[in-house]
């Protein structure tokens, strides 16, 4: 065996522990083995699956660790073959439990190596899944593959510890009891957990969607498992809760890639109406961010006050709150300057006032008859002087 130390003189240079050499190789040799392991595993995750090459990979590495640290304390005289061999001073019972505790560790580290593989193909069965099927998001699939995840790392945990003989009877009942705590004091947070839930796998809406939800307007910036957030078009950013979410009514203004508008026009009695719409429909198609197809429309929705009210409904691609009022600002601007051209009025609100004479008079408490001329402005007018001498001095019958 050597141990000791070695002394060497070289052309005066002072003396030096070959040791640290040996050392400064099993280093250097560490640090090549984790280099070579970083390129192993990539070219191991081109062929087989990801996780797979990583626990193949790590296992290797620790097992060339080891034997480093092994040579390392046997170099340094740390330990000898004494106590790893015959004249080990621990006799056949300590033996056998410290057997048993190296098995029962190396079941451990097998039960978490295959539910990592397991977890890995999952994901990258997911993965593949999304790629070929369309209908599935790929934010669907992340929870998909986090719940199967929490699963098998759950189902590895017990089996773990009925590895190291832990009595799970217990542990279970204490779960039930703190389960039934835990539901009865966030019944509010529990309910936006199994909101989310729903609203992931039955997407009413996904990030960079244009929804309404309680009159907040938003884009949607995120969705987790509690809440989902949108930005408002002013800036803000504002949070609510999946259980809101899931007993509102949404409005997605993003799901079919276009999103239809309209804006209102008043043209006057007088005009040809025919003609302002053939206009307003031509000039439509010549505005950018309105789309040719489907074909910009006029339709005449109602006899206004003053003006017979048009509908100009057009579509725009990629719905943003942006290129919604580029597009109606656009439309408008263009819509004006084309029925100033042609002569045809936009007309301000009016209103035509007139009266009308009325005849026959009213009957009064007794039964009688009294006529009562009607002025000008469609009132009651004033009696003649013979008339209320008739009737009295002070207007009323006689008795």
């Amino acid at each position: 065996m050597v141990t000791g130390t070695l002394l060497a003189q070289v052309n005066g240079f002072p003396s030096f522990d070959i040791r640290w050499l040996i050392g400064g190789f099993i280093l250097l040799s560490v640090v090549g083995a984790a280099a070579f392991s970083w390129r192993l595993r990539a070219r191991l995750r081109r062929r087989t699956l990801d996780a797979l090459a990583d626990v193949v990979v790590l296992f290797s590495f620790l097992a060339f660790v080891a034997l480093a640290v092994v040579t390392w304390l046997f170099l340094w005289d740390k330990v000898n073959t004494s106590v790893v061999f015959a004249n080990s001073p621990l006799d056949s019972l300590d033996r056998e439990v410290a057997a048993s505790t190296i098995w029962t560790a190396g079941q451990t580290l097998l039960v978490v190596a295959l539910s990592y593989i397991v977890a890995g193909f999952v994901s990258d069965t997911l993965d593949r899944f999304v790629q070929e099927r369309k209908t599935i998001s790929e934010h669907q699939a992340q929870v998909f593959y986090r719940l199967t995840q929490l699963s098998v790392y759950g189902v590895a945990v017990i089996v773990i510890l009925g590895l190291w003989n832990v009595n799970l009877t217990g542990l279970l009942v204490g779960a039930g009891f703190l389960g039934i705590v835990v539901g009865m004091a966030a019944r509010q947070t529990l309910g936006a957990l199994l909101a989310g839930l729903v609203l992931m796998f039955s997407r009413p809406f996904e990030i960079g969607d244009w929804i309404e939800i309680d009159e907040q307007e938003g884009i949607v910036t995120d969705i987790s498992m509690v809440n989902t957030r949108i930005q408002t078009f002013d800036g803000e950013y504002v949070m609510i809760p999946n259980d809101v979410v899931g007993g509102s009514t949404i409005t997605n203004r993003s799901r079919k890639g276009r999103l239809r508008l309209e804006v209102d026009v008043g043209v006057d009695y007088d005009a040809d109406v025919e003609r302002a719409a053939e206009l307003a429909a031509d000039t439509m198609k010549e505005i950018d961010d309105v789309l040719s197809v489907p074909t910009p429309q006029v339709v005449s929705k109602e006899f206004g006050d003053s003006a017979v009210v048009l509908g100009l409904r057009f579509w725009i691609d990629k719905p943003s709150a942006r290129r919604k009022w580029r597009a109606r600002t656009a439309v408008i601007n263009r819509v004006k300057e084309t029925y100033d051209d042609a002569g045809i009025k936009i007309p301000f609100p009016q209103r035509e006032l007139g009266g009308r004479e009325e005849h026959g008079g009213f009957q009064i408490a007794g039964g009688r008859s009294q006529h009562v001329e009607a002025t000008t402005d469609g009132g009651p007018g004033e009696e003649s002087d013979d008339e209320r001498h008739e009737h009295g001095s002070d207007g009323s019958d006689d008795a």
